[in-house]
């Protein structure tokens, strides 16, 4: 994955921003973050953080830093994001982040052997605002959440 990633950094264009989540001012990885470029002005976009950076609105910010990069640098229309549908925590995160749920694709991935089903989550330009106090710096990182970096 890392290889593919530094190759997604250097295409041109790049469609794939595949970042690295850590505290401002701190070099300690606590996730990884995904933003990819769909055509019509939209794109995907992931997450996972170490389980010791849970509820600790993390995910929340780092779902706004993706926002962020995606409109405020990126000029996209839409961004979108999908969930397992046992994740709950997942849930919570996209909605505080201003998503709205959408719906759920049936056998949408096949995970561990089986079908799973996801439920996705969208936000559109127009109802995406920065959150008060969360310096998104041009989508670099905020002085007290995560930064993706990369």
């Amino acid at each position: 994955m890392t290889a593919r990633s530094v190759d997604s950094a250097h295409a041109t264009p790049r469609t794939e921003y595949c970042l690295a989540v850590t505290r401002r001012g701190e070099h300690r990885l606590i996730g990884y973050a995904r933003l990819a470029t769909e055509p019509q002005q939209a794109a995907t976009i992931g997450f996972a953080l170490h389980p010791a950076a849970w509820g600790k609105g993390l995910g929340t910010e780092t779902v706004h830093l993706l926002c962020a990069l995606g409109f405020d640098v990126l000029g996209l229309h839409r961004i979108w994001a999908a969930r397992a549908p046992l994740n709950e925590a997942s849930a919570r995160t996209l909605l505080r982040a201003g998503m709205t749920e959408d719906g759920r694709i049936r056998d949408h991935v096949f995970v561990h052997g089986a079908w799973r089903d996801s439920i996705t989550y969208s936000i559109l330009e127009h109802e995406w605002a920065p959150i008060d106090g969360l310096d998104t710096g041009g989508a670099a990182g905020s002085d007290r959440g995560p930064g993706p970096a990369g």
